[in-house]
Order: C-alpha cells, then structure tokens, then sequence
C-alpha cells in the first residue's frame, strides 16, 4: 500500500489533521512542539460515489473501497538537515513515503504556539523545503564523491555520476529535484536514494472554519508558491474536520452548509493525494461485493488482475470490459450485454479510469 507523510513545522495542525483524516486519535494533538515522535500511520479509504451505484445496479451485500495508507510526521525545524529538533529522525521517515501532503498553517490563534513566533506560510514553506533541499543535497554529494571514484573504469558509474551532477546543479540554486527531467533510465538510477524534494507534494493550507469556503490571504501565497512547482493545493480546516467525526452524516451536512461548504475539505485531499501518487481505480461488481481497485495509471488488463490474486495475472486469458459510465447508463450487466457494450479485452489492453471488470483466467 502506497504511503502518503504529513509533514510540516510543529503546531501547524498535522496531529488534528491526521487524526481527522483516519477519524480515529491515535496521533497525540497538543499545543507544544514535538509532540509526535514515532510516526503514526493510518489507512484511509478514498471517497468514490461510483460504488454506491454500482452496489445498488448489482445488489451487493459489500461495499469494499480504495485505500490508502497516511503517516503522521513529527514536526520539523529550522536545522533539521543537521539532526535539530531530532531532524535526522524525522527526515528519515519522510525517506520512506511515496508523496508528501504538507501541511502550512493559515490561520491565527493566540493560544496556538506558533515555532517561529507569527504566521507566514511563504517562510514556513521555505523553512521545511530548504532543510529538505539541504538533507538530499549532503546525500547527493556523499554519493557523488563515492562514484566518481568508480566512474574512471566503470560506465554504469559514469551514468550515475551524470544523473547526480543534474540533480546537485538544480539543488545549489535551492530548488527541489522534482523539477529535473529525468528519463526513466535515470529515474531508475536515483530511485534507491528516496530524495526528499523529488516526491510528489500537495499543500494543504489548513484554516480556521471561517476561512474554510473562502481561503484567505495565506491561502494566495501558498497557491503561487504551489504554482511555481507545478503543485496542487487543497484548503482544509484540521479543526472543523475535527469536529465533523462526532456528529451524524445529517448533522455534518448542517455543519458545512452552516459554514458555506458541501464538504470540510479532507475528502478532496484524500483524493487528491490519490492522483498526486499516480493511482486509477478499476472495479469489480456482483451480488457478494463492490470493490475498487487501486492500480497504476498504465497497467496492463493482466497486470491488473494480479492485484487481486497472482494467479489471476500468470492465468490471464481475458478481461470482459465496461465503462463505468456506459453501465450505468445501461442499467445493468445484462442489459449493457444486450447492447454489445460489454467488451472482451486481451493482454495488450491498458485498463482505463473506471473499468468495470471481469477477469478470465486459467488456475
């Protein structure tokens, strides 16, 4: 299961939003830095509406979801590429996740301890990004010095050599390495370092309810900044999302709407944080289950298979087919075999967004 890290500077709501994010409180929130250490993790189920159609069109007894797994990371600060604040730690653990969701703080409150004494999302940004930049900056180099001296007698060491010398030129002028082209060649060379700034990274600007259906100021900087890096940008309120575990799903409607949303925000982020990780989702549906199934965007119909048993993919004979929407529309598996819109697919088919499938298969 694929990994998303809440990372961000102490007290800027990660905890709140974590635990909202697995409605659970297993991740301690309180007001002082520090305050999580060993990292929590939590699997999440992505919000998809398509499933409750499909479980009435096929009068499923489950319901069964995409998930995917979000880990709380402690604070970082200023320093932490030198091991401040048990950086080195921290950055470890960041090392270890597919994508970063990092969260900055937009919103004031006197009884919040803010680490850097007032709110500002640009400097906060820049703190976290900087000791990212710098932590893979002193990995590349260590690496670099070590390979060069194969490189003399060595061509897969020059190779390597060439890809680090792109990624230490990008990471001297305070950039992130996910801004560097690489082909998959090179992607393949680099994989093994887990560079902090070539993750995938969605901010999620968190505010005060109040703010929750316009944004505010802080809002707009972290969007340009997001601009900049070609990142997405999800507004959330780690307090309302808080609040919204307690209550009915009526209540929660009240809540929102009193607030002027349809949703706190956390949904969006969980299915953001989905595609932001190159995910797609095909299902399966009859009368025991509906379920989602959570692939890579590319895969092929045997591929697929084998995420749900091995067997399915070395047995793969082949895929019956439809379009989420056309079955759907036609009301049901009988009928959209009746209208020819139930197609058999064979090894070479790429399996699209919202396939609805049926595999066959010798044991």
């Amino acid at each position: 299961m694929l990994q998303a890290g809440i990372v961000g500077l102490p007290n800027v709501g990660k905890s709140t939003l974590f635990n909202a994010v697995v409605a659970n409180a297993k991740a301690q929130a309180a007001n002082f830095p520090f305050c999580t250490i060993e990292p929590n993790t939590g699997v999440v189920a992505v919000p998809d509406p398509r499933l409750e159609v499909l479980a009435k069109i096929s009068n499923s007894a489950e319901i069964i979801p995409a998930r995917i797994e979000f880990v709380d990371i402690a604070g970082l600060v200023k320093g932490a590429s030198k091991g401040e604040g048990l950086g080195n730690q921290f950055l470890a653990n960041i090392r270890e996740v597919d994508a970063i969701v990092h969260v900055v703080r937009c919103f004031k409150n006197d009884d919040i301890i803010h680490v850097s004494g007032s709110v500002d999302p640009v400097r906060d940004i820049e703190v976290i990004n900087l000791e990212l930049a710098l932590a893979d900056l002193g990995q590349l180099e260590k690496r670099a010095d070590r390979t060069r001296k194969q490189a003399r007698a060595n061509k897969e060491a020059q190779a390597e050599v060439a890809v680090l010398d792109k990624l230490l030129a990008v990471l001297n002028e305070g950039k992130s390495a996910r801004l560097v082209e690489l082909t998959e060649e090179e992607e393949a060379i680099i994989k093994p370092l887990g560079l902090l700034t070539r993750k995938p990274v969605i901010y999620a600007a968190n505010v005060s309810e109040d703010d929750l259906a316009t944004g505010n100021d802080w809002v707009e900087q972290v969007r340009a900044i997001a601009a900049q890096e070609n990142a997405q940008v999800v507004v959330v309120s780690a307090q309302v999302e808080s609040e919204l575990i307690e209550l009915s799903p009526e209540e929660r409607a009240d809540f929102l709407a009193s607030l002027g949303v349809t949703e706190g925000g956390l949904q969006s982020l969980i299915r953001a944080t989905y595609e932001l990780l190159g995910l797609r989702t095909y299902f399966t549906t009859g009368p025991k289950e509906t379920r989602a199934w959570t692939i890579h965007a590319g895969m092929s119909a045997p591929q697929a298979a084998g995420v749900i048993h091995s067997d399915f993919e070395r047995g793969f004979i082949r895929a019956e087919t439809i379009a989420y929407k056309d079955l759907v529309e036609a009301g049901s598996m009988a009928a959209a075999k009746e209208k020819g819109l139930v197609r058999s697919e064979g090894k070479d088919y790429v399996v699209q967004e919202g396939d609805v499938m049926l595999f066959r298969f010798n044991v």
